[in-house]
């Protein structure tokens, strides 16, 4: 990001516009928006500038900038349509000390001016860098469409009782008093009654918050997902959005963290491989700690909680502090990475089951049923396998498996970073290892790509090849 957004008090301070033609026309139909002292200077005055100066809305000096007119300035607008003469006037705003922006010149602009959804006092501005102004254009249009025109009453009216709402504390409280007013009560009160009618509301809904007993803390046992945000549930996504406190496994990524609230507070608890990690008892305490203080836990797990997460273990323990809970599903790691791979996880004349398995549990690798897997048609989805591959292997050639048995592993499944492994079970541990395998992957026994992923694939290695 080169250009950090912000949002400038213009009240009473000055903005300087250099050039009075059409160009000019588009910056100031958004700058009179605002409290700003607004001057304006060029030749060839459009109609339209002389109107909001015979108004009183702008000062207009029919004449080229010059040394001292942008003294005092905070911003200059370099609007004349003319490179050169926007150099000239874009030198004189910085000796002056403003922030100067020459119209349709990034590269010389030390700030820009976003698309802008005006719901006074609400705004929503859209920037692209100057990447994709038509993309900005569509954005606008949704958010437009998404934000009613009511949106800024009820802003003004809430603004207005902000000392009042002080009453309730910091935190949880006072965010869902807000909440039912601006998205229920207040849009509910404004249809029925305007503005009147939304300031009662507001009274009563205080009252009612004050009596209301102190809401109680609990979590939520959610899953991320393999790591799209996109793959995330509505309900996993809305109670992120509105959770205290976030604490989360290191296979979460980045982008699904980013949808909590600036103001929460987010742990890290996991590990990764074998290295240092938290005990359980420890994120078991943290969890009901939170919750004690009333908060609101968001515990996010990488894919389905309910799928090798140890979530009894932690329900045991909320169940014993007393701690209400509840558990959002989420995407398991295995359905995803079919997906991916284009494959179904169960076939009609392959197989009628499918077997969820891990490659390690609490004493090292785990034990299962190999005779059964290694049956011909024999299918699995293999969690935590990539350290325990050898010992796979083993195993099933034991029990009479075919070394050529198909294997297809998925790493990072649904990222962008994704990759899809197609290999036999006696090339497996050496696959792992050439290809370094880092990321979480699901071992897919009995299975391979559909032929239309391996065949695009087979033609991506050999065009690398050739360049």
């Amino acid at each position: 990001m080169d250009h950090f957004p912000i949002f400038v008090n213009l009240k009473g301070r000055r903005v300087v516009v250099s050039g009075a033609g059409e160009t000019a026309v588009a910056k100031l139909r958004l700058l009179l928006k605002t409290a700003a002292t607004i001057s304006v200077y060029g030749l060839d005055v459009h109609p339209d500038i002389r109107t909001w100066a015979e108004a009183g809305k702008l000062r207009l000096s029919a004449r080229p900038l010059q040394e001292g007119d942008a003294t005092c300035a905070v911003l200059l607008y370099g609007a004349n349509d003319d490179p050169a003469e926007d150099r000239r006037v874009a030198e004189i705003g910085r000796r002056a000390g403003a922030m100067v922006n020459i119209v349709d010149n990034l590269a010389e602009s030390e700030f820009i001016t976003p698309a802008i959804v005006d719901r006074d006092p609400v705004t929503v501005a859209i920037g692209t860098e100057g990447a994709a102004p038509v993309l900005a254009r569509r954005i606008k249009a949704q958010v437009e469409e998404a934000l009613p025109q009511s949106i800024g009453a009820l802003a003004r009216i809430g603004q207005g009782f902000r000392k009042q709402a002080e009453a309730l504390p910091m935190g949880r409280r006072r965010r869902d008093f807000w909440s039912r007013f601006y998205f229920k009560r207040g849009p509910q009160a404004l249809a029925k009654g305007g503005e009147i009618a939304a300031r009662e509301a507001l009274s009563e809904l205080l009252d009612d918050s004050l009596n209301a007993r102190a809401d109680l803390g609990r979590v939520f046992l959610i899953g991320a997902g393999p790591g799209d945000p996109e793959l995330l549930t509505l309900k996993a996504r809305a109670l992120l959005h509105e959770a205290d406190v976030v604490i989360h496994d290191q296979l979460v990524t980045q982008p699904i963290l980013e949808l909590a609230r600036r103001e929460a507070i987010v742990v890290e608890t996991g590990k990764k491989g074998f290295g240092p990690s938290w005990k359980q008892d420890d994120i078991n305490a943290l969890m009901i700690k939170h919750a004690a203080q009333g908060r609101h836990v968001v515990r996010l797990k990488s894919g389905d909680p309910t799928v090798f997460g140890r979530l009894d273990e932690e329900m045991d323990a909320l169940d014993d502090a007393g701690v209400a809970w509840e558990i959002v599903p989420g995407i398991t790691a295995a359905s995803a990475a079919a997906a991916s791979m284009g494959a179904s996880l169960t076939k009609r004349g392959r197989n009628s089951s499918l077997r969820i398995l891990t490659g390690h549990d609490m004493q090292g690798f785990a034990e299962h049923d190999w005779r059964d897997l290694a049956k011909p048609g024999a299918t699995a989805a293999i969690y935590m396998g990539k350290r325990a591959a050898t010992f796979i292997r083993g195993r099933l050639l034991m029990y009479g498996a075919p070394d050529n048995k198909p294997v297809t592993v998925v790493e990072n499944a649904s990222r962008p970073d994704q990759k899809i492994l197609s290999t036999t079970l006696l090339a497996l541990p050496e696959l792992l290892t050439a290809a370094r395998v880092d990321g979480p992957a699901i071992l897919f026994l009995g299975m391979s790509p559909r032929a239309a992923l391996e065949a695009a694939d087979e033609i991506a290695d050999k065009k690398t090849e050739i360049l």
